[in-house]
């Protein structure tokens, strides 16, 4: 296993960056033998830094993110981040699934890197590559210590996830979203259950999704609604997009934002070993769809978006309530909700 390599960018620009995140030195392996760890084994590491900057060519509207875990156990089929592991010499399918590394000092680290006279409070997006409120996050708890963090120093922050545990942490966003900008969006590409229990195994029920984005509300705190993915020929039907728009709407979120289904290399791969399984007479169409790359046509990605958006109008989403009225932090396509704002190719969906 490789620990090099995961160098991030410090909180100073213009610091030399560290030679690696962290050492072999500092990591401690660790296996749990409870029945929702069972199989999945953690590497306890110390962090040199916990802020990463995005590079300057990318496309994020932000250019801070904060991570705490790499791997998942949410073992979305899908999930573009799935190419991060090969960079740790560790499998990309089952080994994204059931290896994942624990930033276990991101709390203290992020505190004292905000801290710094050299940190000029820009935003910072957390948990855009894995989920942060994955399970681990229920043994570990670095997310109460990182919230604390950002809303000691009234740094904005946004956040996106399929978690339900976000919940656990409602009393801390609130205080975070008195303090600053906070920007909160929930992942719910479908509502299909078998479509659910077959490409997002590890993950939260789609309901359980939906009743966190009601509890957020209801709790005075904004939440859009990521649409994502929408898959091809899957979950793309007009009574699917219906259905899914129709919940999303009687949640209460605040907006939806659909994006359809990328696959980048290490995702690509093991999407298509699943979808040869599951759905063997789509392979062929998924080859013709995908076959300039990791996006579907441009086309289709404008059909989806106009048919969600047309339904999101209907049920009485969009920049103004029926009553008219308007919605604070209003998203502009292509961006996610206010400031959670999550393009296309980061979702770690």
């Amino acid at each position: 296993m490789r620990w090099d390599n995961l160098g991030e960018t410090p909180a100073n620009p213009s610091a030399p960056a560290d030679p690696a995140l962290f050492g072999t030195g500092a990591v401690t392996t660790r296996t749990f033998d409870t029945p929702e760890f069972r199989g999945v084994t953690f590497h306890e590491v110390r962090a040199r830094s916990i802020l990463n900057r995005v590079p300057g060519a990318s496309r994020m509207p932000f250019e801070w993110t904060v991570n705490p875990y790499r791997g998942c156990t949410h073992a979305c089929v899908y999930c573009f981040a799935r190419r991060s592991h090969a960079h740790l010499d560790l499998d990309t399918g089952l080994g994204f699934d059931s290896q994942i590394v624990v930033k276990v000092n991101a709390p203290e680290l992020l505190a004292r890197q905000l801290a710094s006279p050299r940190w000029e409070g820009a935003h910072i997006a957390v948990g855009t590559n894995v989920d942060c409120y994955q399970r681990a996050e229920g043994r570990y708890g670095l997310m109460p210590g990182i919230l604390t963090a950002l809303r000691d120093r009234a740094n904005p922050f946004s956040l996106l996830t399929k978690g339900t545990l976000i919940l656990r942490d409602l009393e801390l966003l609130a205080q975070a979203a008195r303090a600053t900008e906070v920007g909160v969006s929930v992942s719910v590409g479908f509502t299909d259950r078998e479509l659910w229990r077959t490409v997002e195994p590890g993950t939260p029920s789609p309901q359980s999704r939906l009743d966190v984005v009601r509890a957020l509300v209801g709790n005075g705190i904004d939440c859009g609604v990521l649409m994502a993915p929408v898959v091809p020929f899957l979950g793309d039907r007009p009574e699917q997009l219906r259905a899914t728009v129709r919940a999303i709407a009687e949640a209460g979120a605040s907006s939806v934002t659909p994006l359809v289904l990328h696959l980048r290399p290490g995702a690509r791969e093991w999407f298509a070993e699943w979808l040869g399984r599951h759905h063997p007479g789509l392979v062929r169409r998924y080859e013709r769809m995908y076959a300039d790359g990791a996006y579907a046509p441009t086309w289709y990605q404008r059909r989806i978006t106009r048919q969600v958006h047309d339904l999101a109008a209907e049920f009485g989403m969009g920049p103004a309530r029926r009553d008219g009225t308007r919605r604070t932090a209003e998203p502009e396509e292509p961006e996610q909700p206010g400031a959670a704002a999550v393009p296309e190719q980061l979702t770690f969906l």
